[in-house]
């Protein structure tokens, strides 16, 4: 993937988990990154060890951020090339119990917050008549669904149909928009519950009876950010769930 060294891509909520994992693996490759995330310590201290990459405070939720850290990202690196859609959040609860705040904060940032960065990151591309790449990191639950993740899972199945609409107006453009859905992957977030009753019952619920880890979307990340790798893969919803969905 030498083909990727010197594109400037950008990785919200890059702060941790799989954010964290997606920006390590594109510096890796020799791309200048800008992380975003609301916790900008924690971006500082990722930063520090990839090479060329800056740190923008992102709260992908409020658009005047949205459109603030595009600016300052195009103001340092130069128009992005690649953005990973990663910031989500979730609030697990019966739909039954799902309060209109948490409804929101689930909508505002998975859906609308993706919509508006994506939004931001083609217009930069257009305007530098530059093809450019989109990974929408949705999940295996906007493809089934889970208990107590309604509003989440509504939020990702969203996404998966805003892939598609943008992968269609935006392809004549070179603009390539995929998404990601992975299934159950252990980060530091995850950790703890792994380790409790209901934790142990979910993965016996697998049908490996495994988690993933984050270095198992290193390879799909990689091709869908390859400007000729996925030259003929547009508007494609990508499974890495080790047979969840298939169940």
């Amino acid at each position: 993937m030498t083909a990727l060294a010197g594109k400037v891509a950008l990785v919200t909520g890059a702060s941790s988990g799989l954010g964290l994992r997606f920006a390590e693996v594109l510096a890796e490759a020799g791309v200048r990154m800008a992380l975003a995330a609301r916790r900008i310590g924690r971006l500082e201290e990722a930063a520090r060890a990839m090479p060329d990459a800056i740190t923008v405070q992102l709260d992908v939720a409020d658009i005047a951020s949205v459109q603030a850290a595009a600016a300052e990202i195009e103001a340092r690196l130069g128009p992005i090339d690649i953005l990973v859609n990663n910031a989500g959040i979730s609030r697990q609860a019966p739909i039954l119990e799902v309060s209109e705040a948490d409804y929101d904060a689930v909508l505002d940032t998975n859906l609308k917050g993706a919509f508006f960065m994506a939004q931001a990151a083609a217009r930069q591309m257009i305007a530098a008549k530059r093809e450019g790449r989109i990974v929408n990191i949705a999940s295996a639950a906007g493809l089934r669904t889970m208990g107590q993740l309604g509003s989440y899972g509504m939020s990702k199945a969203a996404m998966i149909h805003m892939t598609k609409s943008m992968a269609r107006e935006w392809g004549r453009h070179g603009i390539n928009v995929n998404a990601i859905c992975p299934g159950y992957i252990a980060t530091e977030i995850s950790a703890e519950f792994l380790e409790t009753e209901g934790g142990r019952r979910l993965v016996n619920a697998l049908p490996r009876k495994r988690m993933g880890e984050p270095r198992d979307l290193d390879a799909l990340l990689l091709l869908l950010c390859s400007g000729e790798a996925s030259r003929f893969i547009n508007g494609a919803i990508m499974t890495a769930d080790d047979g969840f969905t298939a169940c």
